[in-house]
């Protein structure tokens, strides 16, 4: 695949990855916000009804 090196060790396994953002950006992009879900994923939620009245009481949505 053009736009992705690997960086191997003296052994040849692949270490890290080297990734041309012009080509792929969005792709990592995406994998990136995987991520960040996956290590979220334990966290408790926020009922709706709370963000919603958080909002309005900042005066950032109307109620």
């Amino acid at each position: 695949m053009t736009g992705i090196q690997f960086v191997t060790d003296e052994k040849g396994h692949k270490i890290a990855v080297q990734i041309d953002l012009k080509k792929h950006g969005a792709i990592l992009e995406d994998f990136w916000d995987g991520l960040i879900g996956e290590s979220r994923r334990k966290e408790k939620g926020i009922p709706l009804e709370k963000v919603k009245a958080d909002l309005i009481k900042q005066r950032r949505l109307r109620g």
